[in-house]
C-alpha cells in the first residue's frame, strides 16, 4: 500500500489530502481522504472512473494518470494545479484543475462523503506524518553516515593520488634521464660510425686510386716490354747472318782422322795459343771451301 499526504489550499483554507493506492500507479483506483483538522470527508475513485475520464478529456491514459498523480500528490513539477470544494449537504465534491500559462482545465473530481468522528482521520494523518518523519529521519540519517564514509573514502582516494603522482613524477624524471643517458650513447655510437664510414670511404678511393695507379704502371712496363721485344736487335742481326761451320767443320774432321791419327796427336800436344792463331788463318781461307763440303758432308750424314 502506497500513501501521500499533501497540504491544499481552497479559497485561503488549508485542507490536508491523504492518498492511499495499491497498485504501481493511481491508475489502478485510489481512496482519498480530506480533512479540515475539524471536519473529514472520505472518497474513493476506481479504474474504470478513471478511464472514462480520460477519454472525456481525450488524453492518453497514462499521462493522464501521471496528471492527477502530480495534482494529488504534490509531485514536484513546474505545472500548478488547483482545487474546488463544492458542498452538498453531507456530501462535497472535490474537483482539480490544471493550470498552464493562465488557462486552467479541469482534470477530474472525487466524490466525498463526511466521517463521523474526523478525529480519528486527523489522528491518522498526524501517525502517518510522524511515522514518516522518523521514516526519513533514519534515511536521512543512514545517508549522513554514507555521506561521511565517503568524504573519508573520499580523503584516502585523494591521499592516495597525491602519492601516486608524486611517485609518477619521479618514475618520469627517471625514464627521462635514461631516454636522455641512451639517446647520448647512440648519438655517440652514430657520430662513431660515421666517423668510421669516412675513413672507410676515403681509405676505398685511396685503394682504388693506388689500385688504378698500379694497373697503369703495369701496363706501361709490359708496353715497353713489348716494344723492347719487338725492336730488333742488330747483334742478333749479324749473327743469325753467320753460317754454323761447326757441324760441318765436326764432320770434316770425322774423315780427316781416320787417315792421319799422327797429325791430329800432333795438333793436341800444340799449345792452345798457337792452334788458335793457326787455325785463324785457316778458318778464313778454308771458309769457301767449308761451304762447298758441307753440303756432301750433310749427305753423306
Amino acid at each position: 500500500m502506497h500513501t501521500s499526504v499533501r497540504q491544499i489550499f481552497i479559497s485561503g483554507s488549508s485542507y490536508f489530502v491523504r492518498l492511499d493506492w495499491s497498485g504501481p500507479d493511481l491508475g489502478s483506483g485510489f481512496r482519498l481522504l480530506l480533512t479540515d483538522a475539524q471536519e473529514a470527508w472520505r472518497g474513493e475513485v476506481t479504474q474504470a472512473a478513471i478511464c472514462e475520464e480520460a477519454k472525456e478529456m481525450e488524453m492518453d491514459n497514462e499521462r493522464y494518470v501521471q496528471d492527477i498523480h502530480q495534482a494529488l500528490t504534490g509531485a514536484e513539477c513546474s505545472t500548478s494545479y488547483s482545487f474546488t470544494l463544492t458542498r452538498s449537504g453531507t456530501c462535497v465534491s472535490l474537483a482539480y484543475e490544471k493550470v498552464q500559462k493562465d488557462i486552467s482545465f479541469r482534470l477530474g473530481s472525487v466524490a466525498l462523503t463526511a466521517l463521523s468522528d474526523p478525529a480519528d482521520a486527523v489522528r491518522n494523518i498526524l501517525t502517518y506524518n510522524m511515522d514518516k518523519g522518523k521514516s526519513l529521519e533514519r534515511h536521512n540519517r543512514k545517508l549522513e553516515e554514507q555521506n561521511q564514509r565517503l568524504k573519508q573514502e573520499h580523503q584516502r582516494i585523494k591521499a592516495q593520488l597525491k602519492l601516486y603522482a608524486k611517485g609518477k613524477e619521479a618514475l618520469e624524471l627517471e625514464l627521462f634521464s635514461r631516454f636522455v643517458h641512451v639517446l647520448n650513447e647512440k648519438k655517440a655510437k652514430i657520430r662513431s660510425l660515421s666517423h668510421t664510414l669516412a675513413n672507410c670511404k676515403r681509405n676505398k678511393v685511396h685503394m682504388e686510386k693506388q689500385t688504378k695507379l698500379l694497373m697503369l704502371n703495369t701496363m706501361m712496363k709490359m708496353k715497353d716490354e713489348t716494344k723492347e721485344c719487338t725492336t730488333p736487335n742488330p747483334l742478333e742481326d749479324s749473327l743469325s747472318d753467320l753460317t754454323d761451320v761447326a757441324p760441318c767443320r765436326k764432320r770434316r774432321f770425322r774423315h780427316l782422322e781416320a787417315p792421319a791419327p799422327r797429325h791430329s796427336h800432333k795438333r793436341r800436344s800444340e799449345s792452345p795459343a798457337g792452334l788458335s792463331v793457326e787455325q785463324a788463318p785457316h778458318r778464313r781461307a778454308d771458309a769457301g771451301a767449308a761451304t762447298s763440303e758441307a753440303e756432301d758432308l750433310f749427305e753423306d750424314f
